[in-house]
C-alpha cells in the first residue's frame, strides 16, 4: 500500500545518510507492513491518521515491539490507524529515520537516544516510555579466561564504538583499573568493535576471546561453547538498567497525542501479556524475528536469552543518567544536558487508566 511504499523509499534514502557516533545493535534492516493484525470491523482512525510508523530492531531486547506487532496489540489500540513497522540494525539509522519523519515512534537503546537528543539540542525526540531491562552479558572463551582478572590482555568484542554495550564495557574496564583508549580500543584490554551478526563467527575463529553483548548474541556465544562470566544486571541497583526505550518525534507527539497514547497503550498491554504468558510471548517474539529476518532462533539460544530480559513500562530514568555519565567518563561523550529528554505524561495517563503505578522521569522531564 502507498504508506508502506513511501516508507521503503524513505528508508532507502536514509541508508545513504551519515551515521551518528553512538549506535545500538540489531539484526537486518527493512521496512515491513504488518500483516498479522487486521483492523477490526467498525474501527475508526485516530486523529484521522492513516498510519503510524513504528521502528524497532530484530533483537530480543526489543521484545515488546516484536510481540506487540505479532500479536496485534498495537493495531488493536490504534483502531483503523494502521501500525506500520520498520526494522533497523543500528541506532544511527533509526535516529535518522526519526529525524526525517520516515518513522514516528521507535524502540531504541539508551546511547543512541541520548546522542540523538543532544545532537539536536533537545529538539528532535522525547523518551516516552520504557520497554526492557537487562539482557546483556560478558561471555568469554573458558579456555582462555577463567576469572574476571583474566580479561586483562584479551580481545573483547562490543557491538559498535560508543554504543550502549561499548560504553558499559569501557566503564567496567576502567573500574578494574585498566586503561583503554576509547577510540582505538587499544590498551590493557583490546576492545574489538564487531557487528552482532558476525561476533559469533569471530568468537569461533578465535579472533576475539569474548564479548560484552546483548541478547540473543550472548546466548549464541554460549551455544558455541562460551561461558557467561558476568551479567551486567549484577552491576546495577536492584539489578535493573534500561536497555530499550520508546522514543517519539516531538512534532508527532505535539500533533498526534492520541495516537502516541494508543501506541503506549499497546505497549503496556503487550508487556502485561508478556509477563503473564512468558512462553507464549517468547514464541511470538521468535515468530516475528523469523518473519522480519527469515530466520528463527533455535531453542538453545532463545530460551536462556528470553529469561535474562525483564519487560517493563518503567524507563528506569535514573539509570539512563548514569549511562550518560559512563559515556562521559569513558571519553565518548561531552557532558550532556538531558533536561527535557523525557515526557512521561502520556504513559502515566495510560498507566493510571490501566490501574497500574505511574513512573518517574528522575527530574529529566519536559517542562
Amino acid at each position: 500500500m502507498p504508506a508502506t511504499s513511501a516508507l521503503r523509499r524513505s528508508l532507502a534514502a536514509i541508508a545513504a545518510l551519515p551515521l551518528l557516533t553512538l549506535a545500538a545493535c540489531g539484526y537486518g534492516s527493512q521496512a515491513k507492513d504488518d500483516g498479522e493484525a487486521k483492523v477490526a470491523a467498525g474501527a475508526k482512525k485516530i486523529d484521522g491518521l492513516d498510519s503510524v510508523k513504528i521502528g524497532y530492531f530484530g533483537n530480543l531486547t526489543h521484545g515488546t515491539a516484536l510481540v506487540g506487532m505479532q500479536k496485534g496489540f498495537f493495531q488493536k489500540a490504534l483502531g483503523a490507524t494502521e501500525a506500520d513497522s520498520a526494522i533497523f540494525n543500528a541506532g544511527p539509522s533509526e535516529i535518522e529515520a526519526l529525524n526525517s519523519g520516515s518513522i514516528d515512534i521507535g524502540w531504541i537503546g539508551p546511547s543512541p537516544a541520548i546522542n540523538g537528543y543532544t545532537k539536536s539540542a533537545g529538539k528532535n525526540l522525547r523518551i516516552i516510555g520504557g520497554s526492557a531491562s537487562g539482557g546483556v552479558k560478558l561471555v568469554v572463551n573458558p579456555d582462555k579466561i577463567k576469572s574476571l582478572k583474566d580479561v586483562k590482555g584479551k580481545r573483547i568484542a562490543t557491538p559498535q564504538l560508543g554504543n550502549t554495550q561499548d560504553v558499559a564495557f569501557l566503564n567496567w574496564a576502567a573500574e578494574q583499573g585498566w586503561k583503554v583508549d576509547p577510540q582505538s580500543g587499544k590498551g590493557d584490554v583490546t576492545v574489538v568493535r564487531s557487528d552482532n551478526k558476525v561476533t559469533p563467527d569471530a568468537y569461533k575463529s578465535g579472533s576475539v576471546d569474548g564479548a560484552w553483548v546483548p541478547e540473543p548474541t550472548a546466548s549464541k556465544l554460549v551455544a558455541e561453547g562460551g561461558k557467561v562470566l558476568l551479567d551486567e544486571s549484577s552491576l546495577w541497583p536492584d539489578k535493573k538498567f534500561v536497555i530499550t526505550n520508546i522514543i517519539v518525534r516531538q512534532e508527532f507527539l505535539k500533533k498526534h497525542p492520541k495516537v502516541v497514547e494508543a501506541v503506549l497503550k499497546g505497549s503496556v498491554e503487550t508487556n502485561k501479556w508478556i509477563n503473564a504468558n512468558p512462553d507464549q510471548a517468547k514464541a511470538a517474539a521468535n515468530k516475528r524475528l523469523e518473519e522480519d529476518s527469515g530466520k528463527a532462533l533455535p531453542a538453545d539460544v532463545l530460551d536462556p536469552a528470553w529469561k535474562s530480559i525483564q519487560f517493563t513500562d518503567d524507563p528506569l530514568a535514573s539509570t539512563l543518567n548514569t549511562e550518560a555519565e559512563h559515556a562521559v567518563k569513558a571519553g565518548l561523550l561531552e557532558k550532556p544536558d538531558l533536561n527535557g529528554i523525557y515526557d512521561l505524561a502520556p504513559l502515566n495517563k495510560v498507566l493510571k487508566a490501566e490501574g497500574e503505578p505511574t513512573v518517574d522521569d528522575a527530574g529529566l522531564g519536559a517542562k
